[in-house]
């Protein structure tokens, strides 16, 4: 017999009505509007080093400068991206452009990989050389860039746990202004003791920070490509949570997978222990499967196959 499964409290003014699309919209809508500011100003803060690094000769701005490059790219990516994912669903694209922020993360994460291990290449090459470097210009220059990121991070803080495409443009963000707070470390260093290196060192750290931000983000965007189960979600507390509805006698075939950053979906076989089934039973356990799923574990999208006792030996799972 199936043990009785213990409701989860309903939240005060939690809806799952018409309003939930509406809120969803909304905040992708803000979400926009905030890459498009992020984009100004990180293209903006871009040229402004190039022509800095170009009159000062410092590798580490002219470092920085190409990573604020690839930044604008991928926040331009993201932005795209961001507004694919609102177009609807089709009978050709069931879920509609939702994974088209995932693939962005996976650009910008690959560019962020590249820039890293390019700045790295660079600062090692400049260890042996001496230029001379103009420190006054470099300092002003990356205390500009420092106080524009400054801003941008402030502009996508909130929103960067809402998806892997933000994320991603969060790190970017937070990647340049490490990269800025390094360059005017070197400069002062630079300034008043004369020791060039210091700009060749700077740039090495800037490459240090940046691959692990975009080597974690590259693990996440494989968990969702390769249909890992979400992060958080237990499948064997899934599983237990099922078998204590009434009629419930077994689970098989649970996949758990992500379609975007907060789209979790799921699909499972039920067993009812019955011989036959009938749809007044078929009903109240697809209802109770739905707000046990939504309740307790947040996932809305689910599809489940009702079976009698025995029909499991008709079966050919790839996944029992």
């Amino acid at each position: 017999m199936a043990r009785r499964h213990q409701d989860k409290p309903e939240s005060p003014g939690h809806d799952h009505g018409g309003h939930g699309h509406d809120h969803a919209v909304t905040a992708t809508n803000e979400n926009k509007r905030r890459l498009q500011l992020v984009l100004g100003i990180t293209f903006t803060v871009m040229l402004a080093q190039a022509v800095g690094a170009w009159i000062s000769g410092s590798l580490s701005l002219l470092a920085d400068a190409g990573h604020m490059l690839t930044d604008s790219a991928g926040v331009a990516i993201a932005l795209l991206a961001a507004t694919l994912a609102q177009r609807p669903s089709t009978d050709t694209r069931t879920f509609g452009w939702q994974r088209a922020e995932v693939l962005a993360a996976l650009v910008n994460a690959t560019i962020l990989c590249t820039v890293g291990v390019l700045v790295i290449r660079e600062a090692f090459l400049r260890w042996g050389d001496t230029p001379e470097i103009q420190s006054g210009v470099m300092l002003w220059v990356a205390v500009g860039g420092a106080l524009a990121n400054t801003a941008s991070l402030l502009i996508l803080v909130k929103a960067r746990g809402e998806s892997l495409n933000l994320r991603g443009a969060y790190l970017e963000v937070f990647g340049d202004l490490v990269g800025s707070l390094a360059v005017i470390a070197a400069a002062i260093v630079i300034m008043t003791t004369g020791y060039v290196r210091a700009d060749a060192i700077a740039s090495f750290a800037i490459g240090a920070l940046i691959l692990p931000r975009a080597i974690s983000l590259l693990k996440d965007v494989a968990d969702v490509l390769l249909e890992s189960t979400p992060r958080g979600m237990d499948l064997g507390q899934v599983r237990k949570h099922i078998l204590e509805l009434p009629a419930v006698s077994d689970v098989h075939d649970l996949h758990a997978w992500t379609i975007t950053s907060g789209v979790p979906v799921m699909s499972a076989h039920i067993v009812l222990d019955v011989d036959e089934l009938d749809p007044e039973l078929e009903c109240a356990t697809l209802d109770a499967l739905g707000e046990c799923l939504e309740g307790h574990f947040d996932v809305s999208h689910c599809t489940f196959q009702l079976e009698p006792a025995g029909h499991t030996r008709h079966e050919h799972s790839i996944h029992a």
